[in-house]
């Protein structure tokens, strides 16, 4: 994969490719899942919650993607990034919170293995949530460790070595001398 070199660019590469992606998949996904689980609801094998949990993930994504889109995204083509440490932790966090979701997805369907008896719309399914597993993930990982890195502090503040504790690092400086 060859990414745009600016990072305005990226900023347009990644809605461009990942959330009108997302916007795409998630409503069909969301779908097939309902009818498999009405389907196949007495099969031990039936993803159940699957077609609820996407449901959620299409919100909380919606609701991240938008935060993107309207602020921080902006604000980078600009060049106002480095002013945006807080909404970059806010949207690491919510990466976080998205691979949370992606493992209840791999636990629910058992890491995507189909049953023998997996009819189409199952196997549909399961062909869609592994494309959007593999696209989502990637998304992360372009924002985490391409983007966001480009405005984040490159020295974070560590306590010095006579710190108890990071709250009191402002008090010492140097070589743990006492600052009066």
């Amino acid at each position: 994969m060859t990414l745009p070199e600016t990072t305005a660019e990226l900023t347009t590469y990644i809605e461009n490719r990942y959330h009108a992606r997302h916007r795409e998949q998630l409503p069909e996904l969301r779908s097939l899942s309902a009818k498999v689980e009405a389907v196949h609801a007495e099969s031990p094998d039936v993803p159940a919650g699957l077609a609820d949990l996407l449901a959620d993930i299409i919100g909380e994504l919606e609701v991240h993607m938008k935060k993107e889109e309207l602020i921080l995204f902006p604000a980078i083509r600009q060049g106002h990034g480095s002013q945006m440490g807080h909404p970059i932790s806010v949207m690491r966090a919510d990466h976080d919170d998205h691979l949370g979701a992606i493992a209840k997805i791999r636990s629910l369907t058992k890491n995507l293995t189909l049953p023998e008896h997996a009819c189409g719309t199952w196997r549909r399914l399961y062909t869609g949530l592994g494309e959007f597993l593999s696209d989502i993930e990637e998304h992360i990982r372009v924002e985490n460790d391409i983007l966001f890195p480009q405005f984040e502090s490159e020295k974070r503040a560590e306590p010095g070595p006579y710190a108890s504790s990071p709250c009191m690092a402002h008090e010492f400086e140097g070589g743990g001398e006492r600052n009066s």
